[in-house]
């Protein structure tokens, strides 16, 4: 039996991976009220106590383009010393194997599509989300110099755009297809006659339902140590994980807008910035373990619209 620690199991990745993790092993979580992450001290006295033997870092402050503009130093600072804190201290109690999230938003504004894992600082970032993207690279980085200098069994994992339960729908703070979909709902509820979007609608997502995330990184888990090492190259130590399919926001909006049932017109504010106009990630790395995702966006929005109707 293994004693596990979900970090940040009350949000959408975390909730997710937690269900899925086999009830063959012990598993841990903590509320922010019993583990303040923030705080070295607190969070090694907790690794100390409990002694686990792998540890999934799904804790993070995240957000969207606006979120992430407004509050950049807030961003860097949360980030850079959740995973510093959870990374040092597991290496303090000897855990044997440990799992870090990454983002898209971690590879260059003008990278090669699909994007490969050898294009991490190969150029500059999108500016609107660069403090967390760089707190993002330095846990990815963070794990692979353990790697390198204590011989530890750090990995890391690269998401693309992630949706599904327990996903944020705040207004300012959530991702674009959380927002669409709340925006959405909300012109139909009010029997709006159209809905503003930012940007030109122009720009294209890859979009993973979480639930096909978690089995990834369950999966990414479980291989053996040389066996990952064998996957990934020794510069690059993390593998994407994306949907292998991309959409426009244009039909985004148009998708949930049939699913929802909206009948209003979509308007675009060209005034707002569209972000990169691709993040269509390669996923031949996590491929290769006969992983493929198994929910369709289609399916996959119905349902979180459905979970909001019903909540």
């Amino acid at each position: 039996m293994l004693k596990i620690f979900v970090a940040g199991h009350n949000g959408m990745v975390g909730s997710s991976i937690l269900k899925k993790l086999s009830n063959k092993n012990k598993i841990f979580t903590a509320n922010k009220s019993k583990l303040n992450l923030l705080n070295q001290d607190e969070t090694l006295k907790y690794f100390k106590k409990k002694k686990f033997d792998q540890v999934f870092i799904c804790a993070a402050k995240v957000g969207g383009i606006f979120a992430n503009s407004k509050f950049p130093a807030d961003f860097i600072y949360e980030n850079l010393q959740i995973q510093n804190n959870c990374i040092i201290s597991s290496y303090k109690t000897n855990v044997k194997r440990l799992l870090f999230l990454g983002s898209s938003c971690i590879y260059p504004k003008k990278s090669k599509i699909p994007i490969n894992e050898k294009s991490l600082l190969t150029g500059k970032l999108e500016k609107s989300n660069e403090a967390y993207a760089i707190a993002k690279i330095a846990g990815i980085k963070m794990c692979q110099s353990f790697n390198d200098q204590f011989n530890t069994d750090y990995r890391a994992v690269m998401p693309t755009n992630l949706y599904g339960p327990n996903d944020n729908f705040d207004k300012f703070n959530s991702h674009v297809l959380p927002g669409l979909i709340k925006k959405i709902m909300n012109a139909k509820n009010s029997k709006k006659k159209n809905v503003s979007i930012w940007g030109t609608g122009n720009p294209k997502r890859e979009f993973l339902h979480v639930d096909d995330f978690a089995d990834a990184c369950i999966k990414i888990m479980k291989i053996s140590k040389k066996k990952y090492f064998d996957l990934t190259d020794k510069e690059n130590q993390f593998i994407n994980i994306g949907y292998g399919k991309e959409i426009s926001i244009k039909l985004l909006a148009k998708l949930i807008s049939n699913l929802v049932g909206f009948e209003g017109d979509i308007l675009y504010d060209n005034s707002k910035p569209d972000g990169v106009y691709r993040k269509l990630i390669d996923s031949t790395k996590i491929n290769k373990l006969k992983w493929k995702p198994k929910i369709t966006l289609k399916k996959g929005i119905h349902s979180v619209i459905k979970n909001l109707e019903m909540s």
